[in-house]
Formats: C-alpha cells, structure tokens, sequence
C-alpha cells in the first residue's frame, strides 16, 4: 500500500491522548489501532497519557509507543476532571500534529483548550458511561465539545452522552476497538475443560460474582471445571481470600496480567463476562473469534456485542442465574451461535478497525479546514 500524504508532503501525524494509562482494554486497543494505522500512512507512535501507572506504560512500550506522561503515579483523576495544568502541558506536544485523538473526557476537554486558536482538528473518543465520580462537568463537556470534529462513541451509554453535547450527528461514529489473539493456540498444560475470565479485577468486571456463581455451579454439574482467572487490579487480595473461604483453591487460578489472554481462553469449555458495566466487551469477542461458547450479562452493550445468539444472556449480580447460564451451556443444553460469533469478532481485528478511522480521520481534517477556513473569511467572531 502506498502511503496517502498529508498537504505537509509527509505522512499523518496523529498525536493521541489518553486521560489515564493503565493495563485496561480501552487503553489496549488504542495501542493497537496506533500500531496498524502505520500501514495507512499515519504516524500514530506518540503516546501523551494524563495519569499513568508503571504498568501502564510498559504496555505501552511493549506496542512500540513513544510515551510521555504529565502525571505517574499521582491519580489527579485525568479521566473525568478538567486540570488547566495539563492542559498546559499539552499545549507545545500538540505542535505540529495533523490531527489530535484523545481518549475519555479529562483528556479530550484538555485537548480543546490547548489547541484553541490552532486549526487542528480534534477527534474525540468515549469508551464507557460517564457518571461524573469526582463532580458534574457536563457544562465543560459541552463548551470542548463545540471544538470536536469527529466522536468515537464505544456502546450505548457512550452515544448517549454524545447526543448530550450537542455535536451534529453525523459527527458521531461507532466506536470499534480493535482485538488480537483471534488465531491464538492455548497454551500447553492448561486443564480441561475450564472457564475462563479475562480482564481488570474491578467491581466493573465482575469477578467477584463470576467466583460467588462457582459453588452454585458445582451443584449443578457433574465435576466443576477448573476457572482461569487472567488478570489484575484492586479486587485480586479478596478473590484469592474468597475462593480460599468457599474451599475452591483446587480449582481456581490466578494467572496474572498476561500479554496473551487468548491462549488462556483458546480451547475454553466457556469463557465468562460477568460485568455490572460493560459498554462492549473485548473479552467476550476475542473468545467468539476463537469458538468459545460466551456467557455474559445484560447490561449496557453486551446485549449487542452478544446478540442474534452470539452468546447466552443472564441477568447482571446474580450467582444463581450466572451458574445457570454457565451450567447450560456445560450440559449441552443450550448452544451459541459459534460461526457467528466468528464472523462478528472478525470485523474488529486491527486492520480493518485501523482502516475505518484512518476514513474518518482524513475526512475530520478535511471538514475541520474548510470550516475553518470559512469561517476566517467572514472574518471570525465579530
């Protein structure tokens, strides 16, 4: 493929921020959609994160990005809160850029602000409902907004908000976050049959009732297979406590944070998305795309990423009706559509998702200069 150029004769230069850099899937699949946009012409490598942990940012560094970070370690909440500092901490990192992509509101109203009086165009993206934790700043939200070209709204409660900042519709995309691991092999020596979960140890996920659900299921099937939980975060210290209270040590693994999930959920009897929030689950399709039958709850997007017998749907913080659903599928009683799940997954390996925002970016920097251009030739705001 040859490169398209920009109209500086070089090759787009993207600058992405990102609110908080952490070993999440928001932030995995911004690495990757930065890595295969370089086989459409666009130089994505620089990598500007609000809050970063160390974790972070050795992902980070693992997909090739050039790093810089305003504040390691400090939590000032990037994600969800305006900070004039940061914004002028962006401002001379952003000269020069072609376009600008920042990821969760801290980042991108930050982005806004610094590039006021620029004529670079700003790409927006949200990733999951916004609840405003830390104070309500949808009046902020929606002056940054104005400066927004083009919206990526991950799931429904993103799309929502979306249509609460007044941006024109037809600016607002389907969010696509881009997997990988969809050709994994398992790894050698894992027990079967098992389930599998992959992702934060956060309330969010739900690990904490996929493990509740695990005495109810034994009851339920002839042997209880062994459960693969792959991953980290705040909730690790009570699951390790928990599966030792309800005597299910044997039969429950820690395995980590590790770099190919995939191979852990490659082979799985069931893999499990027990979320309490989920706007769409990149757990549940990299294991559509590897044939695992998927048992997820219904909340927010998983009855999208799920639907059309993708996977089977249960009702979200119940045990029971988690075990239930898990126990179906074990006994045979129930069958997902596999091949579809296939099909669907397939649409958001990196090249294809990299492709769709390489469309929107260069059409963002064409309506961003002529609206500027525009408006420069009334003579701006009088």
């Amino acid at each position: 493929m040859v490169p398209e150029r920009t109209g500086h004769g070089s090759l787009m230069r993207v600058v992405r921020i990102i609110g908080v850099l952490e070993p999440g899937g928001a932030q995995l699949s911004a690495l990757r959609l930065s890595r295969a946009l370089t086989a459409f012409g666009i130089d994505a490598s620089l990598l500007l994160s609000g809050d970063a942990t160390e974790a972070g940012i050795d992902v980070a560094r693992r997909y090739g990005a050039e790093i810089e970070t305003f504040s390691l370690g400090e939590h000032r909440r990037l994600q969800w809160t305006p900070d004039e500092a940061f914004v002028d901490w962006l401002r001379p990192r952003l000269v020069g850029a072609d376009l600008v992509h920042a990821h969760m509101f801290g980042a991108w109203w930050a982005a806004a602000a610094a590039l006021e009086g620029t004529d670079t165009p700003l790409v927006a993206s949200e990733h999951n409902a916004l609840s405003w934790p830390h104070g309500d700043h949808s009046a902020a939200a929606k002056a940054a907004a104005r400066r927004v070209t083009a919206f990526f709204a991950h799931g429904p409660a993103a799309r929502a908000f979306a249509a609460t900042l007044g941006l024109d519709p037809r600016s607002v995309h389907e969010g696509r976050s881009a997997v990988e691991g969809l050709h994994a092999s398992p790894l050698p020596d894992l027990a079967t049959p098992r389930l599998t979960f992959t992702g934060r140890f956060r309330e969010d996920k739900g690990p904490d009732v996929l493990v509740e659900a695990l005495p109810l299921l034994a009851r339920e099937v002839d042997e209880l297979p062994h459960c693969y939980l792959v991953g980290d975060g705040p909730l690790r210290e009570w699951l390790v406590r928990r599966t030792h209270e309800l005597g299910l040590a044997d039969r429950v693994r820690f395995t980590g944070w590790n770099y190919g999930p995939a191979r852990y959920v490659a082979g799985a009897a069931v893999h499990v998305v027990p979320s309490r929030e989920e706007a769409w689950s990149q757990s549940a399709v990299v294991a559509m795309g590897l044939g695992v039958p998927v048992v997820g709850t219904a909340v927010e997007g998983l009855p999208l990423t799920l639907g059309e017998s993708r996977g089977l749907l249960v009702a979200p913080e119940d045990p029971q009706a988690l075990a239930a659903g898990i126990a179906s599928v074990l006994r045979g009683e129930v069958h997902t559509d596999l091949a579809g799940g296939r099909e669907y997954a397939a649409r958001f390996e990196a090249g294809p998702v990299a492709e769709q925002y390489a469309s929107v970016y260069r059409r963002a920097i064409h309506d961003h200069h002529h609206d500027h251009h525009h408006h420069l030739s009334r003579g701006g705001d009088r």
